[in-house]
């Protein structure tokens, strides 16, 4: 009989490239992952990895073995969340991966108020990009996942992979009292074409809608600086060296010294989505994780 476990450490091995960082990936020694993989390869009679320089690569029966366990797990973990709903009981390891406002302003007020109303829960959070996310749900690696998507820009998303809409998020043009500007209350994408921009750096997502909020201006934003977190754009903008796009979920408070503007033709607009494999709707955890996270959202976190 295939040890499914031990399926589970060779589809973390592919993933990963190495036995260690398989091992480090799912909490286990390097020990523990490469007896699994050895007991797969005696229950198969077939070898499931070879070395490459100084990693490793799946033979392929390994290839075969990862690609069909992948769907007999899928199949088992149904099961499993379908006999936790007949007990009702929130109770087990849920993973969730948030994007870094998110975190702040959804997650973290909502994983406590998990934890303190089920007792038998336990819930690691970790900081993804929503491309990962999505990714990390699809693969198994997280339960549930907070992603975002800019504009009429929808996130691809694998078939067994459910999306539940938990709002939207307005971004606003973050301006010192003193600029030009910041009594206005809302400007539109020309009227911030010569600003100097704080802004994400290249490839990511709010980067790639700052660029194409300017689109009808003809021109390019002009970046005076980079800078990943948007507590480090208020700083930065508070110090006269430029203006911010900055979503509203999990802002710090502005203070005296900024001024929020809301952003018009076109409105940056980002639709915030929790996501979960299809084959986890029955599971009670899971359930009380996406209503926790809606009743977050709508109270504001």
């Amino acid at each position: 009989m295939i040890d499914l476990a031990a399926v589970q450490s060779l589809r973390a091995v592919d993933e990963h490239g190495s036995v260690v960082a398989a091992a480090d990936a799912l909490g286990f020694t390097p020990s523990a992952v490469s007896q699994q993989v050895k007991r797969l390869e005696k229950q198969a009679g077939v070898a499931l990895l070879e070395r490459v320089g100084r990693g490793v690569l799946l033979t392929g029966a390994g290839r075969r073995l990862v690609d069909d366990g992948a769907r007999l797990l899928a199949d088992l973990e149904r099961v499993e969340a379908e006999l936790h709903a007949y007990s009702r009981t929130v109770a087990g390891h849920v993973r969730l991966a948030c994007f870094s406002t998110a975190m702040r302003g959804l997650a973290a007020p909502v994983t406590r108020r998990l934890l303190d109303t089920h007792p038998d829960l336990r819930i690691t959070l970790s900081e993804e990009e929503p491309w990962d996310a999505v990714d990390l749900v699809a693969r198994g690696r997280v339960e549930v996942a907070v992603a975002h998507a800019w504009g009429d820009v929808a996130l691809a998303l694998p078939e067994h992979v459910v999306a539940t809409e938990l709002g939207r998020d307005p971004a606003h043009a973050i301006v010192r009292h003193d600029h030009p500007l910041a009594g206005r209350g809302s400007v539109t994408a020309a009227d911030l074409a010569d600003e100097d921009w704080v802004a994400t750096p290249p490839g990511t997502i709010c980067r790639q809608w700052l660029e194409r909020m300017h689109d009808g201006t003809g021109r390019r934003p002009r970046i005076a600086h980079q800078s990943r977190e948007f507590e480090c754009h208020l700083a930065l903008v508070s110090a006269g060296l430029g203006t911010a796009l900055v979503p509203r979920l999990g802002r710090a408070p502005l203070g005296d010294d900024l001024v929020a503007l809301g952003v018009t033709d076109p409105a940056p607009t980002r639709t915030v989505v929790a996501l979960h494999r299809r084959s986890l709707s029955g599971s009670p955890a899971v359930a009380a994780v996406l209503d926790e996270l809606q009743r977050g959202w709508a109270a504001g976190a």
